[in-house]
């Protein structure tokens, strides 16, 4: 699905998501990965929602975004709460909807000037 015509390069806006990757700037990607306005997409080392640890939450808060939304997939997911703590101490709300909703829900905070991390789970076809 296409989301956006424009090549932004000053901030990384997504133009792209299906199930197999995302764009970004027109730039694909096929593996799970955090973005920011102002930072270059980073690989984010989770393969499936339910591999999910603390870990990857605090990799995260170190960025100290003022929201994180949560790409979970085809469907919408949540993660429980002690895993979030490295956010939720600091304040940080974190949304979690499918991917495509979390995409285009990113590019709207982006475009209002928030400090917003899209962490982005794309998962392995079965049997890869």
């Amino acid at each position: 699905m296409k989301l956006h015509s424009d090549n932004n390069e000053k901030y990384q806006t997504v133009t792209g998501y299906d199930a197999g990757g995302v764009e970004i700037n027109a730039q694909r990607f096929n593996f799970s990965l955090t973005v920011m306005p102002e930072v270059p997409p980073r690989p984010w080392h989770v393969t499936r929602f339910e591999d999910l640890t603390a870990a990857h939450f605090e990799q995260i808060a170190q960025d100290r975004p003022d929201v994180v939304v949560l790409g979970t997939g085809a469907r919408q997911r949540f993660v429980h709460p002690k895993l979030v703590v490295s956010l939720s101490s600091m304040h940080v709300g974190v949304e979690s909807m499918d991917s495509q909703a979390a995409c285009r829900t990113y590019n709207v905070l982006m475009g209002e000037g928030r400090k917003v991390t899209l962490a982005l789970i794309i998962e392995e076809p079965a049997g890869a």
